[in-house]
């Protein structure tokens, strides 16, 4: 996407800056000197790396300019490059190639993730967390709710029912390539606050696509039918508070020396 919006994608900043944190702080890579974060958006996964590992070279690649602007306002001491990074070429052979929340966007893994693969150095890592709460209600509501209206035709080349596999078909797809492979899912349970809030979860990232498309009375409508149904997904607990159940793919590839 090139619109993304940062204050609205940083309104549960904490919440989607944990798997980050967690996939930083279970990486191996002793002292490496090249670090590249393929989808940095705002910054806040590149300052994790810089803060990990301060004698390296580290550079964020995001392709929206919006994104880029906050990440250089909020940390300027860091490297920003603006590129699409389905094309991207590391300058040098990365140490480290990091995505935090990016590949999910980007179809055919089968072909994309050998490619990115092959820009790590000898001994270098590969390490990537991806959304896999597609098949969970947040996410199949967008779907209902696309076929619910007359946007339907303009809504459906957007869809992507399922963009990230299994953790054994990434497996399949990384060992023949590395010499070492991790992958482990995690569910986090984030617990939000407000209004249909997991509706202005969604609003910041995957239900974005579909808003963008609509005009004026589409639009609207699209969203109240969206939201009636997460609102009847999520309901809020007796406290005033939301559960939202949330799974993530992490995938950690060591390259060959």
């Amino acid at each position: 996407m090139d619109s993304w919006n940062p204050a609205q994608y940083h309104r549960f900043a904490d919440a989607r800056q944990r798997p980050a944190a967690d996939l930083v702080a279970r990486i191996p890579a002793a002292a490496p000197k090249a670090i590249y974060d393929l989808g940095c958006g705002s910054g806040k996964s590149t300052i994790l790396l810089a803060e990990r590992w301060p004698d390296a070279s580290t550079t964020g690649i995001d392709s929206s300019p919006a994104m880029l602007a906050a990440a250089r306002h909020d940390f300027p001491g860091l490297a920003f490059i603006e590129a699409d990074i389905a094309t991207w070429n590391p300058p040098r052979p990365a140490d480290l190639l990091f995505s935090n929340a990016t590949l999910q966007w980007l179809d055919d893994h089968q072909t994309l993730f050998p490619l990115l693969f092959a820009g790590v150095a000898p001994g270098g890592w590969f390490a990537v967390q991806m959304p896999r709460n597609h098949d969970q209600p947040s996410h199949q509501a967008m779907l209902s709710a696309a076929e619910a209206g007359p946007w339907r035709d303009r809504l459906r080349p957007l869809l992507r029912p399922s963009p990230v596999g299994t953790a054994e078909s990434y497996h399949a797809l990384m060992s023949p390539l590395a010499a070492e492979v991790d992958i482990w899912e995690t569910s986090y349970l984030h617990v939000l606050t407000g209004a249909n809030p997991v509706v202005e979860w969604t609003k910041g990232t995957a239900l974005k696509p579909l808003l963008d498309a609509l005009e004026s009375p589409w639009h609207e409508a699209f969203e109240a039918e969206y939201r009636a149904r997460v609102a009847k997904a999520y309901p809020t607990e007796a406290d005033g508070r939301t559960l939202f159940r949330f799974k993530r793919l992490f995938i950690l590839a060591k390259r060959a020396t």
